[in-house]
Parts: C-alpha cells; sequence; structure tokens
C-alpha cells in the first residue's frame, strides 16, 4: 500500500489539468471553426496524459541522479529522494510510459489522419520529438532543463505544440491565428514552472540546476512571471479582436481575477514552501480559463 502511494505521489496528479488545458484549448477553437472530432479529443487527451506523466517520471529521475533532489529542497519530497522508488524501478516506470505514449500517439493519428501517410508520418515524428524532450528535460548528459531552457520547452510544447497540434488534428487545416491562443497557454504555462522555480531556486542553484530563475534572481523572476500571464491575456484579447470573436472574451473574463490573485500571492509570499499552493492554484486558474472558452459553444 505504501508503495501503491509514492507511485501516485511520483505521477504528480495535480500537474495533469495543465496537461489537458492545451489539447481542450486546441479542441475548442476547432469547435469554433466547425471541425470538431470526439475521438480525436479523447486520444489526444490520453496521449497527453501518458506525455504528461512521463515528463513527471523523467524529471525525478534526472533530478535524483544530478543531486537536485536533495534535503534543502522546499517542495514535495520526491520517492527516489525518500527511497520509496528505486532508479530501476523509475526507469521501468519511464519505459512503460513510452510506450503507452507511443501506442496512444499511433491511434490517435490513425483516428486523425486515416490514410493521409505524409501528415501521419510528420506528426508521429512531432510525438517522438515530444517523448524526447520530456526526458531530455532534466535526465541524460547536459539535460536542457539545467541550461535555464525549460521555459521555451513549456512554451512550445504546452503551447505551440499541444494547442496548434491539436487543432490541426481534428481540422486537418492550418490557420495562423489559432498560434494566438496556443501562446496564451504556453506563457500561461510557462508561469506555472517559473513559480516552481522561484520555491525551489536555493536547492536548484546550491546543486548546479541553472533554470531562468536562478539566472534571474527572485525578484525579476516575479516581474517575469507578472509579464508571462499578462502578456497571455493580451495575445487572447488580440485573437479575439482579429477573428470578431469578441464574445468569447466575456465568459474567459470570469477567470482573470484569480490570474490577477496569483501575481499578487506570488509577490507577497516570502516564504517559498508556501507557492505550492499558488501552484495548485495557477494551474487550475488555467484549466477554468479554457473551460470557460467553451461556454459560447453552448448557446
Amino acid at each position: 500500500m505504501k508503495n501503491i502511494k509514492a507511485w501516485v505521489v511520483s505521477l504528480r496528479l495535480r500537474t495533469l489539468p495543465l496537461a489537458l488545458s492545451t489539447i481542450l484549448m486546441g479542441s475548442i477553437v476547432a469547435a469554433w471553426d466547425g471541425a470538431f472530432r470526439a475521438e480525436v479529443l479523447l486520444w489526444a487527451a490520453l496521449t497527453t496524459l501518458f506525455l504528461q506523466i512521463l515528463s513527471n517520471l523523467a524529471n525525478d529521475y534526472g533530478d535524483a541522479l544530478s543531486g537536485a533532489d536533495n534535503e534543502t529542497r522546499v517542495g514535495p519530497q520526491r520517492m527516489i529522494q525518500s527511497g520509496a522508488i528505486s532508479l530501476g524501478q523509475m526507469k521501468k516506470a519511464i519505459i512503460i510510459l513510452v510506450a503507452l505514449a507511443l501506442i496512444s500517439g499511433l491511434t490517435l493519428l490513425a483516428k486523425a489522419f486515416d490514410t493521409d501517410y505524409w501528415k501521419l508520418l510528420a506528426f508521429f515524428l512531432l510525438g517522438l520529438a515530444a517523448i524526447a524532450a520530456a526526458i531530455r528535460y532534466t535526465a541524460g548528459k547536459n539535460p536542457y532543463g539545467y541550461r535555464g531552457l525549460g521555459d521555451i520547452y513549456v512554451f512550445l510544447f504546452f503551447g505551440i505544440v499541444g494547442v496548434a497540434g491539436s487543432y490541426f488534428l481534428h481540422t486537418n487545416a492550418w490557420q495562423w491565428e489559432v498560434l494566438l491562443p496556443a501562446s496564451s497557454i504556453g506563457l500561461f504555462s510557462t508561469g506555472v514552472l517559473n513559480l516552481n522555480n522561484i520555491r525551489d531556486i536555493e536547492s536548484d542553484r546550491k546543486s548546479g540546476k541553472i533554470t531562468m530563475v536562478v539566472r534571474m534572481g527572485r525578484n525579476k523572476a516575479l516581474w517575469y512571471h507578472a509579464a508571462l500571464l499578462a502578456d497571455g491575456w493580451l495575445l487572447f484579447l488580440i485573437y479575439a479582436i482579429l477573428t470578431s470573436r469578441t464574445m468569447l472574451l466575456w465568459p474567459s473574463l470570469l477567470a482573470l481575477p484569480l490570474f490577477i490573485r496569483n501575481i499578487v500571492r506570488s509577490f507577497k509570499t516570502r516564504e517559498p514552501s508556501k507557492l505550492d499552493g499558488e501552484l495548485r492554484n495557477l494551474s487550475l486558474s488555467i484549466l477554468l480559463f479554457v473551460v470557460l472558452n467553451a461556454v459560447v459553444l453552448i448557446f
């Protein structure tokens, strides 16, 4: 029973709403264009969940190997660090998640593209890149998460690839405007990572994990956080105006106070451990923002 609890903790279930937000946003934009497909949403969501869990496990594995998870870490204790899960067990779990993501991803592509093999091949290669990026974030030689590149990874895969990619899977067509809501979700998601790195700044600095926050320092990182969330809202406003869909703004505005509150609380919170609650709140606020954008589809 204890081992089961350890695996549940390692899955980091609180990160899953953020992963789902990317797929839901792309699906909602596709629905606005009259091209929603339920089977694409189902398999895209499942594939994304597998990739997110893979990323979480690989992150634990990589941080354990590098020593980034140590007694000075402020966040929730990792299971390899505590001894509840061995490195060998975690490696096997990572291999299983890679297999599940591949099976789910191939099923998704078959549903989306049928016999259009060029599109299928292109997205299959993109999927392999997503798997490699999830693993290489903190694992392997010279992981890019230790060189301040994690923010770019989150923006690309939780924003551009996740939202614009899922839109294309529904529609089999491309609209450049979709990059605006995709960038909004990418910036919001980067804000979640940034808060996580603000919380862990001291332990990351001591272990040699050079995040953007370590490079900038805490004060600049807080202003960077505010800019990420504000720019995300600005890009969505531009999208609504360019596409003559300003009615989209009204339901989603209900989530705006939660984003403002997150910025204010982040500046006021001096104790790193108390940022855990704001991490969870921001992830749920992003999901609420996405869900509220679906309201106009009902009427």
